[in-house]
């Protein structure tokens, strides 16, 4: 069995690429009425009939290490970089740390800028090495 995205050679119980971190689709499954064997492009079960669910497939898209590190550098401190990356809810305490400084005299809009500077190093060093759908950063 090869990776449909970059064609390595995987295992048969891999479910994610070891080289691209594509998920492995498997080309067999089972029906959920009644449990036979059928192929994956099948919209009818041929055993019992029934009408299998479409699954949508979304496209993989990789982001840049480096763009969301010149993101966290220059505008961490307002979580470009996690809404960039995928990581909305991160991005989001962010945007309301950095705003929450106008109370706090600034205060908290310097942890935010620090936070951000600080995954910002971190993004092109290599230590965060997948986004908020995990996926590998390119």
């Amino acid at each position: 069995m090869y990776c449909q995205n970059c064609g390595k050679e995987l295992n048969e119980t891999d479910q994610f690429c070891g080289s691209c971190g594509a998920k492995v689709i498997q080309l067999r499954r089972n029906c959920p009425n009644c449990g036979a064997s059928i192929e994956s492009f099948d919209q009818v079960c041929s055993h019992c009939g029934y009408q299998l669910p479409v699954e949508v497939k979304h496209p993989i898209i990789q982001k840049s290490r480096v763009v969301a590190g010149l993101l966290g550098i220059f505008l961490g401190g307002m979580g470009v970089h996690n809404f960039y990356l995928g990581y909305s809810s991160k991005g989001f305490i962010q945007v309301c740390l950095f705003l929450a400084g106008i109370l706090t005299l600034g205060l908290t809009s310097f942890a935010a800028a620090l936070w951000g500077f600080v995954e910002g190093i971190l993004l092109l060093c290599g230590s965060i090495e997948r986004d908020g759908n995990d996926h590998l950063l390119k």
